[in-house]
Parts: structure tokens; C-alpha cells; sequence
């Protein structure tokens, strides 16, 4: 949430800046602004987006070769041209941009209204830079002691770019909980909340970890942490993105691009993984801890939205083919309910960002607890993967749109092929079932490809119901996560009111909605509930339910019952959700364009959810 960028160096900041903050703009689109240097230090911010803010500064005077920009998601205020960033401290001396939450800001803004502080806008941003600025003039210091000295005594998350009046030519980036990226050009220094402003600059990046401090100026860098003096050797990765990863390429919305995208996703996330002329599959982040994981009693895994209802895939694919015990949490909740968790347990924490901060709480519990823990991210050198002890990359490339899609089915790849791993080795798998399940995943790019060439069926469908007010969709087995996820999709992007259920537990409260205004969408594939679910169909049609219905291909049967149906190829039964998912993400996105809505960018939400 919230989009950083800054610049050093010896190009004109304003275009890096600018262009840098419609990269970010994924991250929240509330309020934007920017601060640039230039003999003094010009501010210009405003609600809005990104573009407003573009426009407002098209006659402004904007040299200078220092500075910093922000995309806002809000938490503390309400969008307005007052709590966007930049902030500047009440003497002038200091200009900050901040992600994440400052918990404490309550106490530290009482102690500065005594000192005499009074503040224009509601941020516990505006609060942390006056107090930034308070220990500068009480302590007559640096501005990096300044920085340092208030941050050990902050409460709460942070990713921070800040710039001192008195010490106008450098740039002091600070991370805790929130993410931060540094790029290393020759003579240059770029800070963002993640690589894509960067990669069009420069491949080379520093990840800051929680608690450093980075001192910054146009031809050096120093690392430091919050509460120790001693200068860190930085460590500089290279980066593996290219530009062309980050545009639209042709395609009206990141969103559909992302549909679009993933028979590519999924065999990249397999390749190099399975061989099926070895017959194997080798998941090398697992490789050290696959003993453990081999004689695992109980898997817990942890993830938010989309990545917790993949997580209930896997849940499915662990039990049924390598018969482990699986429970499913939302990070949200599971620290707060103090949880059982053993040492010999296997938390697994999935995230696309890697930076989701109740995933993040999830996992240092876990840890504390002693149990094993494992990643599925999609962001190399994020938190998440430096956290855990173990796990595996999805190589979904950068996802931009807000509503999650190539991750999903890249996560539900990899939890796959970890649980057809663990079937295999627990010799809960024949060799010719272990077989078939490899052969099916590395079809599955092939079907989806399929799938895709239809979609202007499902666009038609969108175009009878985009008017609808509210949604039911409804799965069975592996497909009722199926159903959370396009019901999450619908109710994200085209603020539709959708709701996904096991669809025998309609019978238990939902079935009062029905009625002809009532579309139902049902996954309903031939696989071993297909009878109980024509069942449930018969149900909705006897109460003049309309009906929408995924099918596998050549269905009749239901094709007889349903108002629409949109067929899918045949897979093995654990692997249906990478496919029945598709004509769903596109069937949110046809009604969400036809209805107007910002597709890419659906009000209120943010891309990576970096506090509570």
C-alpha cells in the first residue's frame, strides 16, 4: 500500500519521479505529490491520481536533481490534497513520504502539541516528520541521528524517504515492515516500494531489511541500522525483469493481459521443475527440508484473499494425494487467536507480494513456535522469502492489476506439484498415478490457451448480466475455493455483491435469495460430485434461479438445466481449479468494463496490503 519513489543524481528527478509513481500507482491511488530540489525544496501534491497530479504540475517549475514522489492508499484521514504526501515538518526542515502505520503517533503528536507543534492534516505521517524534526533542534544533530533517534522510539511500520533542508543533497531511506528498493546507477540512486520504477534504469538493487537505515547521495551509500552506528556492506542483487513485463502490451487493462498470460505463468512456474522423461519433479528451494516435510503430521497454511483461497486448494491436493492433515488460516486472524502450533508442524505462508504484513505476523509466530515455515511468493528478495526457512518462487512475472489472477493458478501450481511431491514420496501414490498427475500439470498451459480462445462466450454472458446487484457461485470439492475466488473477483472489481459457498450448503441459508433476479454461478465439472451438484442446480431452477454454469467439455446434462454454460477441457479431477477459474477472472472482467469501473485500479483496495 502506497507507492514510493526517489531520485539521486545527475538526471532531471522529475520525469523518473513521475513515471516512476504511474508504476506504482497499482499500490494506491488516493492522493499523489511530489517534493524536488533545487536550491529550495518545491512541494506539489494533490488528490487524486497520479495524472491529476501530472496535470496540476505541467506549468510548474520542476529542475532539480533530488527528490521524491508518493501514491497514496489511505489509512489515517481521508484523501485530500492536506494528507497527501510529501509531508513537511512545521519549521520547514524536514519532507518525508511514508508507507505503513505509525502506531504510537497518538502519543508522540500529544507530546509535540505540548511542545508547541500544531498539525494541518490528520496522518500519523505528518506526526512522525515533526517529530523527526523535534530531535533535530532539541539535539542539534544530524539529520541521520535525527532519523535514527525517532525511529527507535516509533511503534508500527514503515518504508520512509526523507529529505533535511540542511543537508539538501542526499536522501535517507528507512524500512520496517513496509518494503523498500534501492537501485545502484553510476552516479545515481533510485528508491522505490518495489522494482518496477527501477528496471527501466537500472538491474542492480539493494533490499533493505527491517530496521536499516540507508544514507544516500548521488556517488555514495551508506547502510546503517536503526539502533547501531556500525556501517553494513550492502549486498547488491541483479535484478530478473525486463520493461516489456510491465507494460499492457497491447491489452486494454493489465488485468486482462494477466488472464491472458497465464499458460505462460504456469509453465514457467513448472519449468525447470518437472521432467516428465525422468518422471520427476524437483523443487529446489525444498530441497534441505524435504525430509521433514516428507514425515509431516499436520501442514498449516497461512495467506490473505486470493493466496487463502489457493491455500484451500491445497488444502484438497495435500490430503487427498499425500494424506496429510491441513488446516487453512487467514493471516489476519491467526495470531490473534493464540493458535496451536507444534514444533513439528509445517506452516506454509502464501503471498504474491511477499509483503502482506498479517502473512508476515503469521509467520514470525510460527517461528517463535518453533515450527517449520515455508513461502510461496511471487516477488524475489521480498520479505516473505527472507523470512521463512524455505520455499518456492512462483515465476508469475509482475502482476499489476489489483485483483489477483496469474498468481493464483501460479500458486496452486506450485502447491501441486509440492503435494504430487509428497504423494510420491510418502508412497501414498502409485508410480502410474504420480504419472498421470505430471503429465495433466504440464497440459494444463495447453487447456488453458483453449479455454482463452472463447472468450468472447463469456464476454457475451457478461453482457446479460452486468447490471445484476448481487451474485451467488458455488462449488463443490476442489471447486468450492474455486467459487470463493470468482466471487471475490466479481465483488473487487465490478462492486457487485458476490458470495461463494459449498454449494450443499445453500440448502442451509442461501437458497432465500434466490429468485429471477438472482444469477448462480455454478462450477460444476464432471468429477465425483457431478450428481450432487445437478442436485443443487435443480434446486436453483426450481426456485427461477438464472443460471451460469462452468462445464467440462461435452456436458449435456447440465447443459439441459442452465440458462448459459461455458465448457472447459478435461483434466485430472486435482487439477480443475487451475482451469475452471479461467472463464471466471474473464466473466469479472467483461461485467467490470461494461459497468465503467477502473478495472485495474478498483477503489479502495491496494495491490500489496503492507499493514493491518
Amino acid at each position: 500500500m502506497c507507492g514510493i519513489v526517489g531520485y539521486i543524481g545527475n538526471k532531471e528527478a522529475y520525469p523518473i519521479l513521475i513515471n516512476g509513481l504511474k508504476r506504482l500507482e497499482y499500490r494506491g491511488y488516493d492522493s499523489a505529490g511530489i517534493a524536488i530540489y533545487n536550491g529550495e525544496t518545491a512541494i506539489y501534491k494533490c488528490k487524486g491520481k497520479v495524472s491529476d497530479l501530472e496535470h496540476y504540475t505541467s506549468k510548474k517549475s520542476l529542475v532539480g536533481f533530488v527528490g521524491m514522489g508518493h501514491t497514496r492508499w489511505a489509512t489515517h484521514g481521508e484523501p485530500n490534497d492536506i494528507n497527501a504526501h510529501p509531508h513537511q515538518s512545521m519549521y520547514g526542515k524536514f519532507i518525508l513520504i511514508h508507507n505503513g502505520i505509525i502506531e504510537n503517533y497518538s502519543q508522540l503528536k500529544k507530546i509535540l502539541e505540548e511542545k508547541g507543534y500544531r498539525f494541518k492534516g490528520e496522518t500519523d505521517s505528518e506526526v512522525l516528520v515533526n517529530f523527526i524534526e523535534y530531535i533535530y533542534l532539541q539535539g542539534k544533530t544530524t539529520a541521520e541521528i535525527a532519523v535514527r533517534a525517532a525511529l527507535s522510539k516509533v511503534i508500527g511500520a514503515y518504508g520512509l524517504v526523507i529529505m533535511c533542508s540542511d543537508e539538501p543533497e542526499q536522501l535517507i531511506a528507512a524500512r520496517k515492515g513496509s518494503p523498500l528498493v534501492i537501485g545502484v546507477g553510476d552516479g545515481e540512486y533510485f528508491i522505490a516500494s518495489d522494482a518496477t520504477p527501477i528496471v527501466e534504469h537500472t538491474k542492480s538493487v539493494i533490499f533493505l531489511n527491517d530496521d536499516d537505515v540507508a544514507i544516500i547521495r548521488k556517488d555514495e551509500l551508506t547502510l546503517k541500522t536503526v539502533k547501531n552506528d556500525k556501517i553494513i556492506q550492502p549486498t547488491i542483487h541483479q535484478l530478473d525483469l525486463d520493461v516489456d513485463e510491465i507494460e499492457k502490451n497491447g491489452f486494454d487493462h493489465f488485468m486482462l493481459k494477466e488472464i491472458f498470460e497465464q499458460p505462460r505463468a504456469i509453465h514457467d512456474t513448472f519449468r525447470g521443475r518437472i521432467s516428465l522423461e525422468k518422471k520427476e519433479i524437483h523443487l529446489g528451494g525444498l530441497y534441505n527440508v524435504l525430509p521433514r516435510l516428507v514425515e509431516a503430521k499436520r501442514i498449516i497454511i497461512v495467506g490473505c484473499g486470493t493466496s487463502w483461497h489457493a491455500g484451500l486448494v491445497g488444502e484438497y491436493l495435500f490430503e487427498e494425494l499425500a494424506r496429510i492433515p491441513v488446516e487453512v488460516e487467514y493471516g489476519s486472524e491467526f495470531r490473534y487467536r493464540n493458535p496451536v502450533i507444534y514444533e513439528d508442524d509445517i506452516v506454509i505462508a502464501i503471498s504474491q507480494s511477499g509483503e502482506t504484513a498479517d502473512t508476515l505476523a503469521a509467520i514470525q509466530l510460527a517461528k517463535q513456535k518453533g515450527a517449520l515455515v515455508l513461502g510461496i511468493c511471487n516477488v524475489v528478495g521480498s520479505s516473505i522469502p527472507r523470512e521463512t526457512h524455505a520455499g518456492v518462487y512462483t515465476h508469475a512475472g509482475p502482476e499489476i492489476g489489483v485483483a489477483s489472477t496469474k498468481a493464483f493458478t501460479s500458486q496452486v501450481t506450485v502447491l501441486a506439484m509440492m503435494a504430487i511431491l509428497l504423494g510420491k514420496k510418502r508412497n501414498v501414490l502409485s508410480n502410474e498415478r504420480y504419472e498421470q498427475l505430471l503429465t495433466a500439470l504440464a497440459n494444463i498451459p495447453d487447456k488453458i490457451e483453449k479455454i482463452l480462445q472463447n472468450s468472447e462466450k463469456v464476454k457475451h454472458i457478461a453482457s446479460i448480466y452486468q447490471n445484476a446487484t448481487n451474485c451467488l457461485y458455488l462449488g463443490r470439492g476442489y471447486l468450492y475455493p474455486v467459487a470463493l475466488e470468482g466471487a471475490l473477483k466479481l465483488k473487487e472489481i465490478s462492486y457487485i455483491h458476490a458470495e461463494g459457498y459449498p454449494a450443499a450448503e445453500m440448502k442451509h441459508g442461501p437458497i432465500a435469495l434466490i429468485d429471477e433476479n438472482m444469477p448462480v454461478v455454478f462450477i460444476a465439472t464432471q468429477d465425483k460430485t457431478y450428481e450432487k451438484i445437478i442436485s443443487n442446480i435443480q434446486e436453483v431452477r426450481a426456485r427461477k434461479g438464472t443460471i451460469i454454469a462452468v462445464v467440462s467439455e461435452g456436458d449435456t446434462k447440465i447443459k439441459e438445466m442452465a440458462h448459459h454454460t461455458f465448457e472447459i477441457p478435461h483434466t485430472e479431477e486435482e487439477l480443475i481449479p487451475l482451469l475452471a477459474v479461467i472463464p471466471l477472472q474473464l466473466l469479472s472482467y467483461y461485467i467490470a468494463v461494461m459497468r465503467g469501473c477502473n478495472v485495474d485500479q478498483p477503489r479502495n483496495l491496494a495491490k500489496s496490503v503492507t499493514v493491518e
